[in-house]
């Protein structure tokens, strides 16, 4: 199975964060792509009462997709959400061809080192970039990227357009009443609504 990892907050899950699993299965054919919403981000400050949603909004925004799979691992564990536990129990119990790919963003990307483990990490995943911020700023970067590549960290860029949405926008509207509609999808407003969250 050639198999494709995103963790991330997801606090909300967004329309954006569909785009990159839909450019994903489509230019490196995955055949399947496992959403792994973190229960204890150790990177983020995170409000635990919302851990449970952040998951629930989830598996709502991958119902209907095929290829999608989203794992409450990290919730079965009670430490902080460490990507290297996480992946060494992936592979345990999916039977992966090759090296297990994992989705993330260049931000994110550019303070790898400073992740648990990650000189363990780099040995366990094939890293797949997309573009978290404009592409004049990403320029700034290649070199450093590169530098990352040269350490052992392997990555293939996905060359897809900036979506321009984020999670942290998503609660400013909410908190302002400003419609979300157009970015995430239609259960996950519903759901966001039913609970009142972000309020």
């Amino acid at each position: 199975m050639k198999l494709c990892l995103f963790q991330g907050t997801f606090n909300p899950i967004h329309n954006a964060h569909l785009k990159i699993c839909e450019y994903a299965k489509k230019h490196f054919d995955f055949d399947k792509i496992i959403l792994i919403p973190a229960a204890r981000p150790p990177h983020k400050s995170f409000d635990e009462t919302l851990s449970s949603h952040r998951l629930n909004m989830a598996q709502i925004a991958a119902e209907n997709i095929d290829y999608i799979e989203v794992s409450d691992i990290e919730f079965q564990r009670d430490e902080l959400s460490y990507t290297v536990p996480t992946v060494e129990e992936i592979y345990e119990k999916y039977p992966v061809d090759g090296m297990i790919n994992f989705i993330i963003g260049t931000d994110a990307f550019k303070n790898i080192e400073s992740w648990y483990e990650s000189e363990k990490l780099k040995n366990m995943v094939d890293f797949v970039l997309f573009v978290r911020e404009d592409i004049e700023s990403l320029k700034d970067d290649e070199t450093y990227l590169l530098k990352l590549k040269e350490k052992g960290y392997n990555y293939k860029m996905m060359k897809m357009p900036f979506y321009d949405i984020s999670s942290t926008q998503i609660r400013k509207n909410i908190h302002n009443s400003v419609p979300i509609k157009s970015l995430v999808p239609y259960g996950v407003e519903k759901y966001i609504d039913k609970y009142g969250l972000y309020k």
